[in-house]
């Protein structure tokens, strides 16, 4: 069966993205970090024990011993995932990398039981939101151009609406924002080096860019996006995705006009009209 991975574009360079990852620092892999205490917080509210649960992630040893019998995969455009062998699957920080984002969360659909349990963490579009201001107008101002040197990453109702073409049931999309302080735009792109979450564009630029471009930007962020102690703001936007493979045990929607009870009498009011 074909994914439709294998027809998707490629917007990222795979080998890129690897070459990157495997230069990261562990120390800097705070966002995976935070990215664990989130779907900690989700499944500590979900009234279910999973037994088979399975993580998607780029760094493996952020997941390991925090879970009895989980099994840890790499995100590859081809997901190492058995058809109905899970009952839970966390997607962690790496959709915001993927070619094919919907291809990735049918191949996760795929893989859960029925009633199973998909849980999504990645990178939203608020994500350094300073740092593309200030270096989209320093290269136009420097150059006159525009070249892609940050991955464009989807807005919240977007990410919502992949679940729903993924084949997911009662889809829910929310989000958390992380700050982080630098020094100067140096320290912000170094740190980004040490994530491992540099630029992977196909279509990047090959050569090495203008210092005068990386000078305006420096200026450009200190005149715009700095803390009350002068230091250069970082926003982090991480959404969280989650859907549940269909099954007849779920809640579904009464048909409309199906009601046995008149909503004031429900709520104890009086049902008045609305003015003209």
């Amino acid at each position: 069966m074909k994914l439709p991975s294998d027809t998707a574009p490629s917007l990222f360079d795979r080998a890129a993205l690897a070459l990157h990852r495997g230069r990261a620092q562990d120390e800097a892999l705070f966002l995976h970090r935070a990215a664990v205490d989130e779907v900690q917080d989700r499944l500590s509210m979900v009234n279910k024990i999973f037994k088979a649960p399975v993580v998607v992630t780029p760094f493996p040893h952020i997941w390991e011993g925090l879970w009895t019998e989980t099994r840890i995969i790499l995100d590859d455009e081809v997901l190492d995932l058995t058809p109905g062998a899970h009952d839970l699957v966390i997607h962690a920080m790496a959709l915001h990398w993927a070619n094919d984002p919907v291809g990735q969360l049918i191949q996760c659909h795929r893989a859960l039981k029925p009633d199973g349990l998909l849980l999504v963490v990645c990178l939203g579009g608020d994500t350094l939101q300073e740092l593309r201001a200030a270096l989209g107008q320093a290269e136009i101002e420097v150059t006159g151009g525009l070249s892609p040197r940050i991955a464009p990453m989807a807005e919240l109702r977007d990410l919502g609406a992949l679940l729903q073409r993924a084949g997911l049931a009662l889809p829910v999309a929310d989000k958390a924002t992380l700050s982080a302080e630098y020094r100067d735009l140096n320290h912000l792109m170094h740190d980004l080096r040490a994530m491992g979450e540099t630029n992977a564009l196909q279509d990047r630029l090959k050569q090495p860019t203008r210092r005068a471009v990386f000078e305006k930007a420096q200026e450009i962020y200190a005149a715009h996006f700095t803390t009350s102690q002068g230091r250069l703001r970082g926003t982090y936007e991480l959404v969280c995705l989650t859907g549940w493979s269909p099954d007849d045990s779920q809640p579904k929607p009464l048909r409309p006009g199906s009601a046995q009870m008149r909503l004031a009498d429900a709520l104890g009011t009086d049902e008045g009209k609305l003015p003209d």
